[in-house]
C-alpha cells in the first residue's frame, strides 16, 4: 500500500476559525460595554435579550448574527467594524485548488509600506498587545466613561478635538 497524507477536514478548520472570530467579537462587545459602564443586563434590555445571552456572546459561546451585531453596534454607538478591529490577519485555509479570491489582495489589507509609519520598527502583534493593554487600564475606562457622561454631543466632539490637538507633534510643552 502506498502512503498518503492524512486527510484534513476543511469544515473543522473553518469551524475553529469561526470560533476564534466569535471569541474576538465577544471580547470587543465586552470591551465597549464596559467602557460605557453598561451592565450585561442593561445591554440585554436594550437589545431585547437576557443578560445570559449577552454573556454567551461575550464569551464567544454563541455566534452573533449580522442583524444582532448591527443592533449591538447601534446600542453601543460604534460602527460594526469596531468588533473586528485588532484582529490578526486570517490564516490561509486550504480548500483544494486556489480560487480567484485567493489571488486577490484581502479586503481591508494594510496600506502599502510607503503609506504606513514603518520607522517604528515594532511588530504588528506587539502593537496590538500594547493597544489592548492601554484599553484595559482603569484610567482609560474612567476617561471614556467621563467623556460619554458629557450630555452635549457637540461639546464632546470639541473635547475630543482638544485632546487630539494636545497629542500632535510640535506642541509646545
Amino acid at each position: 500500500m502506498s502512503k498518503t497524507e492524512p486527510l484534513t477536514d476543511p469544515a473543522s478548520t473553518i469551524s475553529t476559525h469561526a470560533e476564534t472570530i466569535d471569541a474576538h467579537v465577544g471580547k470587543r462587545i465586552r470591551l465597549r460595554r464596559t467602557l460605557l459602564g453598561l451592565s450585561q443586563e442593561k445591554l440585554g434590555e436594550a437589545l431585547g435579550v437576557t443578560f445570559q445571552q449577552i454573556q454567551k456572546y461575550e464569551r464567544g459561546a454563541n455566534r452573533v448574527g449580522a442583524s444582532r451585531l448591527y443592533d449591538i453596534a447601534t446600542a453601543l454607538d460604534v460602527p460594526i467594524s469596531f468588533f473586528f478591529d485588532d484582529m490578526l490577519p486570517p490564516q490561509k485555509v486550504s480548500l483544494g485548488n486556489k480560487g480567484f479570491a485567493e489571488t486577490r489582495k484581502p479586503f481591508g489589507a494594510p496600506l502599502p509600506s510607503s503609506a504606513t509609519p514603518a520607522s517604528t520598527g515594532s511588530s504588528a502583534p506587539q502593537a496590538l498587545t500594547d493597544e489592548q493593554d492601554m484599553l484595559a487600564r482603569k484610567e482609560t475606562l474612567d476617561l471614556v466613561r467621563a467623556y460619554y457622561q458629557i450630555p452635549d454631543r457637540a461639546l464632546r466632539q470639541k473635547m475630543l478635538e482638544l485632546i487630539q490637538s494636545m497629542t500632535r507633534p510640535g506642541m509646545a510643552d
